[in-house]
């Protein structure tokens, strides 16, 4: 019998580990969950006969070693800075390892002992990163196979809620995974390429900076870039290329009014506040602004930043309390993360919220003289605040790679990024048996 080890019992575990369950009769696997709270492991596993719930904690080294000791496939649901310090003990221990995080500088070092020992560390196997690779491989690769060569290619994907879901939250946005990896999104220099042209933007520029993307039956979006999408031009083949763009995307309003937090430096995490055991939310907004007693916080925050007092912006942030009396409800805090917990009174899912995953790639080609393009969209809609779907679209292709790792169906080893076709073919197949599918159009 084999053993699955889940390090982390989260919000995007819950797709996953009923996955696991679902497949341990027939597979002959043992599942364990381990989660720095054990009742959270408990709740996953719901005393399955198959599953085991554990206290986990990476920091410690003696239980943390162990614990993986006895599992043959371990999948990290960790914070994404441990995945180093988990595969450190699978390295040790002869373990396979499968996350759904960006490889860092950090796992890609490891990628030669790995790959020596005969081990799998796969990386960036969930949403985004992960389906948005295995989908747009899938068709650049039929585009290749069709003798097609490949000039641009955007990608978006967004995780949202349904249409249905609180009508009156204007940001159209609640928290479906991290809150705290929302509030830091984008820190850094975003890169990409641009007809031929590399283009940087800088955090303090990334939400001012969109792109309008409709799709097709479902409406007009805006997108942001992420990070650097400029090493995946080596990663997907695409060398020559003209426009490469990754990106991250949002309902219509969101960017803009996100911006208000970014330039007023509210998602900072470096210091801690001062008084925040007795700041209201309107306080906290204010000590962002200029002094004046003779302004209200809104006609400072409006004439700091040069927004319209009744604009969408002022709109989105009133309805999130900001400019409420109400007690923050925190002792102390950076002011990311009293942001995070001021947004959550509003942005947390209730019991039967549903999210939506929305990806859209467009790829344009020649073939000959003739150029031509796919539009390609994959929607996803959660069931309720516990099976999301971004739990499903996280937590599946994690599920399905340790499935045909055990098989002996992915031979691939050290650090891998699911790009190849015998993993990501079997991952799209199944993934589209249980609705989560690519829908391609193609424009002449």
């Amino acid at each position: 019998m084999k053993t699955i080890l889940v390090l982390g019992a989260g919000r995007s575990s819950s797709s996953l580990i009923a996955y696991l369950l679902e497949q341990a009769g027939q597979q002959e696997w043992k599942i364990m969950v381990g989660d720095i709270a054990e009742e959270a492991a408990r709740e996953r596993v719901h005393d399955h006969h198959r599953g085991t719930a554990i206290l986990f904690d990476i920091a410690d080294e003696t239980a943390s070693t162990k614990t993986i000791a006895e599992a043959d496939v371990v999948i990290s649901l960790l914070p994404a800075h441990l995945h180093p310090l988990v595969a450190h003990h699978c390295l040790k221990l002869n373990k396979h390892l499968l996350n759904a995080s960006y490889v860092s500088e950090e796992m890609k070092a490891l990628h030669a002992e790995a790959h020596a020992k005969g081990l799998l560390f796969m990386n960036e196997c969930g949403l985004d990163p992960g389906i948005d690779h295995m989908s747009a491989m899938h068709v650049m690769d039929t585009i290749r196979a069709e003798g097609g060569k490949i000039i641009s290619f955007e990608s978006f994907t967004g995780g949202l809620i349904a249409p249905e879901t609180d009508p009156e939250n204007s940001w159209r946005y609640k928290f479906t995974w991290n809150p705290r990896n929302v509030v830091m999104a984008g820190q850094g220099t975003a890169k990409f390429l641009k007809r031929g042209q590399y283009k940087y933007i800088p955090y303090q520029q990334l939400f001012s900076r969109t792109t309008p993307v409709h799709v097709e039956g479902l409406g007009d979006y805006e997108g942001y870039a992420n990070r650097d999408s400029l090493k995946y031009i080596e990663m997907y083949g695409l060398h020559g290329i003209q426009t490469m763009v990754r990106g991250t995307l949002r309902n219509q309003g969101y960017c803009s009014a996100w911006n208000i937090f970014v330039q007023l430096g509210c998602c900072d995490d470096t210091y801690i506040m001062e008084g925040v055991d007795t700041m209201t939310h309107r306080d906290f907004i204010n000590a962002f602004l200029d002094f004046d007693t003779h302004k209200s916080v809104e006609e400072k925050l409006c004439a700091q930043l040069k927004l319209d007092a009744r604009g969408a912006e002022i709109q989105k942030l009133s309805w999130s309390g900001f400019f409420d009396k109400e007690r923050i409800g925190l002792s102390t805090g950076t002011p990311a993360q009293i942001l995070e917990h001021i947004l959550n009174k509003k942005w947390k899912l209730q019991e039967t919220d549903r999210d939506q995953i929305v990806m859209w790639h467009r790829f344009v080609y020649e073939i000959g003289i003739h150029q031509k393009e796919i539009q390609a969209t994959l929607v996803a809609t959660g069931d309720d605040a516990v099976h999301t779907a971004m739990a499903k679209t996280v937590g599946l292709p994690l599920g399905i790679a340790a499935k045909l790792l055990l098989q002996g169906k992915i031979q691939q080893r050290g650090v891998v990024v699911p790009m190849q076709k015998e993993i990501y073919n079997p991952i799209l197949q199944e993934l589209k048996t249980r609705g989560i599918a690519l829908t391609e159009k193609h424009i002449q």
